[in-house]
């Protein structure tokens, strides 16, 4: 594998792990700040187990509607999520990329570390870059309204 097509994002956030993990992890909270800038998410399902799956819809401001779907691998609440990642329908074409997400308590808050592999090239990788910082952007926001 290419290292330049691993991604990694890292971001502090004023919230406990615990806050965070929940966030990511559950529906009616993931709605309220998952996508990047100017991108919605008006549905999101989430069946938290290792072989669970979720769906994760992005509204763009076209009316376009994007799904993400993938299955869970691993689940250490609060410290860690590792989940397959598609964009669009699944089939037997498709190949995963994988995300990995700590949540590591850091000087009173939380350091976020996201690693994104298996992307397929550099305009993907830089998509992924973006998507990932307004994600984390709408999470920051979100916590601070709690």
């Amino acid at each position: 594998m290419n290292p330049d097509l691993r991604l990694e994002i890292r971001r502090w956030i004023d919230a406990t792990p615990a806050v965070l993990f929940d966030a990511w992890t559950e529906p009616e909270l993931l709605k309220r700040w998952w996508g990047p800038e100017n991108v919605e998410c008006p549905e999101a399902h989430v069946d938290l187990k290792p072989g669970g799956l979720y769906r994760i819809a992005n509204a763009f401001p076209d009316g376009n509607v994007v799904w993400i779907n993938g299955e869970f691998l691993e689940i250490q609440r609060p410290q860690k999520l590792v989940y397959t990642w598609y964009i669009g329908e699944v089939d037997s074409e498709s190949f995963p990329e994988k995300v990995t997400v700590f949540f590591q308590p850091v000087d009173g808050g939380t350091e976020i570390l996201i690693i994104h592999e298996g992307l397929r090239n550099r305009k993907i990788r830089e998509s992924h870059r973006l998507g990932w910082i307004g994600c984390l952007d709408g999470l920051q926001e979100f916590v601070k309204e709690k």
